[in-house]
């Protein structure tokens, strides 16, 4: 595995509160601003892997954008998935932040410093 990557919007204060937890530990990784640097819909569905989570589980559904496609109405089933990926995808701002990827292949969904240190535990120092 390629170490920790962090995926992070720099306005987001849990992103900035993953960052500070990380750099006082000393943490090893790799920023990823995902609202430039967009992830891809194979890339979202392997982080999903990764997570044990749906794409509806990571959709920030108070976004404006998520208003504007109607995300709440979206059925959440397996046929209905590559249609929120592609929404994911299309829309970065829908992805829920931050998300550490971890040495050992999981992830988290890291918003608050528990789960920060979930990822820590999972990686190597």
């Amino acid at each position: 595995m390629a170490g920790m990557e962090i995926w992070i919007n720099p306005a987001c204060s849990k992103c900035r509160g993953a960052l500070s937890l990380l750099d006082a530990e000393g943490a090893d990784y790799t920023v990823r601003r995902y609202l430039e640097d967009v992830p891809g819909a194979e890339e979202i569905r392997a982080v999903l892997g990764r997570l044990g989570l749906e794409p509806w589980d990571i959709t920030r559904t108070q976004e404006a954008e998520a208003k504007e496609l109607g995300l709440k109405d979206w059925p959440r089933d397996a046929e209905a998935r590559e249609r929120w990926i592609a929404a994911l995808a299309g829309h970065p701002k829908l992805i829920q932040r931050p998300i550490i990827t971890a040495d050992d292949g999981s992830a988290v969904v890291a918003r608050t410093d528990e789960a920060v240190r979930v990822a820590l535990s999972r990686s190597t120092p």
